[in-house]
């Protein structure tokens, strides 16, 4: 399957402005350089902000022909579903717009079981079950598919708070992926198996895993399951799978797109449920994932092999502990011989041609390669370029002495930070001791987190970490002193940019 198609180098991958189509891959990138955009190497596998993983050609083959023809929804999606269920071993399936479409959808299921009224009502969730039991331990962003329902998270930690928590209020249990651990204070059966006694369903994201078969989360009483098309299922980027039982799968689509419902928004097309029909069905016919498995390693072989003629740098093979995933390779270099931040490298990497997109990123010295999104021969350009980068890159720099502070940053401050359409502000307690500031803050959505940072000469960075629900967030901001005001820019996070800020003394 990943020879079909396969190309020898960069000059193939990246044919230039005019010249023939890239045979296997269409007429070439020229579609999205119309728009000014030019296409990279993927090296971040499923990201879906740099497109998910490789569509499988015979995935994208059935979208182009389901283009041409009309359906009824309803029949597609009963008769698809059908078949993905029998495939996967599930009582029933639904095709959704991604993982977190499935996860919506599953969780209105659990609130509004298919009540008309219930589904119109939402997210509106007075007078209906409107609490999700969750595990500290599996919170995360994604928590916000379960939350745009409207129901209300409530975080436990030991099967005696889960005891507790499990009311009549309760409409579902949630949790990652990460509550097949053996680690963990109780087990998913354990979590399961509490809920059921109290009428609860459980609905698990597992939206990076491979589906396996058996189902380990189904195994352990788990009632829906979400998974992901466009990572390592190899389909169409923003389709998924909710896989489960038969009357709470019904009840999701009842509740999702093409109905006039609280899922209107969350649209599959007929295009996508036939192309994640058929990835699932090469899943069982066609692939073979211990001979991707294999091939990857070999391109992570070949790329360790170049990199270990680069002094300072050294690499590591890292193997999955779950079938479901895939190797990676991390690289790692030593600062003290080698002047790049891994957010350095990753730069260069991604301006270059061909452009590179990579998980090098921030202030630190290493990151990992996944090769899902990857085609057969750009290992080798891969390779060939991080050798080249590593070669040209400056020596350890020397460390820069630090001027003493301009002013004292002690006491109370405000931070109104403008947005590209909004504002808020900030309230922060700090202790300005040498160089180091330390203290906490507080927001409009943060009740109290932490704040770092230092300050040198009239330049600060301040560092600040706080939480919402399963959300962390984690701004810099760098900026200049001046008497009792501070002015500059806050990096946002990797999605959302930056802000400007200014800061006033409060007392």
């Amino acid at each position: 399957m990943f020879q079909a198609g396969a190309l020898a180098g960069a000059a193939q991958l990246f044919p230039a402005r005019g010249s023939a189509a890239s045979p296997g891959r269409g007429a070439g990138p020229e579609i999205y350089r119309r728009f000014g955009v030019e296409p990279f190497i993927n090296c971040t596998s499923t990201y879906t902000i740099n497109g998910g993983s490789r569509q499988l050609p015979e995935v994208i083959a059935a979208m182009e022909q389901a283009a041409h023809y009309h359906v009824n929804l309803d029949e597609l999606t009963e008769k698809v579903g059908a078949r993905i269920a029998e495939l996967l071993g599930g009582e029933s399936a639904m095709v959704s717009s991604g993982a977190a479409g499935a996860v919506t959808c599953g969780a209105a299921a659990c609130v509004a079981g298919g009540d008309p009224e219930k589904m119109q009502k939402l997210p509106d969730t007075s007078g209906l079950k409107d609490e999700c039991v969750v595990p500290k331990w599996s919170r995360s962003y994604y928590d916000h598919a379960v939350r745009a329902v409207g129901v209300r998270m409530v975080e436990v930690d030991t099967l005696e708070n889960l005891e507790r928590a499990l009311s009549p209020r309760t409409a579902l249990a949630h949790g990652q992926a990460n509550l097949l651990r053996a680690s963990n204070p109780f087990t998913l059966r354990q979590f399961t198996e509490a809920c059921h006694r109290r009428g609860v369903p459980v609905l698990i994201d597992a939206a990076a895993d491979l589906p396996l078969k058996p189902n380990p989360y189904l195994a352990a009483g788990v009632d829906l399951v979400a998974y992901s098309g466009g990572k390592i299922l190899c389909g169409p980027q923003t389709s998924g799978i909710l896989l489960g039982r038969k009357d709470l799968v019904r009840a999701a689509y009842q509740v999702s797109s093409p109905h006039i419902t609280f899922g209107r928004s969350i649209k599959v097309s007929k295009e996508e449920i036939i192309g994640i029909a058929v990835a699932v069905e090469s899943l069982f016919s066609t692939r073979d994932r211990d001979a991707e498995d294999r091939e990857w390693i070999t391109w992570f072989e070949h790329i360790a092999a170049k990199l270990a003629r680069a002094p300072g740098v050294t690499t590591k093979l890292l193997m999955p502990e779950a079938k479901s995933y895939y190797p990676t390779l991390q690289v790692s270099w030593d600062p003290e011989r080698i002047g790049l931040t891994a957010g350095e490298l990753g730069k260069r990497l991604l301006d270059g041609r061909p452009r590179i997109m990579t998980h090098a990123e921030g202030p630190g010295h290493s990151f990992v390669l996944r090769p899902a999104a990857m085609y057969p021969g750009e290992y080798e350009v891969v390779a060939e370029r991080l050798h080249q980068e590593f070669g040209r890159a400056p020596g350890a720099q020397p460390a820069r002495q630090k001027q003493p502070p301009a002013a004292s940053l002690s006491g109370r401050w405000q931070f109104d930070i403008t947005f590209v359409a909004g504002a808020t502000a900030f309230r922060l307690y700090l202790d300005h001791d040498g160089s180091a500031v330390n203290g906490v803050y507080s927001s409009p959505v943060v009740a109290e987190g932490t704040v770092t940072g230092s300050a040198d000469g009239d330049r600060i960075e301040l560092h600040t970490r706080g939480r919402h629900e399963g959300m962390a967030f984690h701004y810099i901001f760098t900026g200049r002193v001046e008497r009792d005001a501070l002015s500059g820019t806050v990096e946002l996070g990797w999605e959302d940019g930056q802000a400007s800020w200014r800061g006033r003394r409060l007392g």
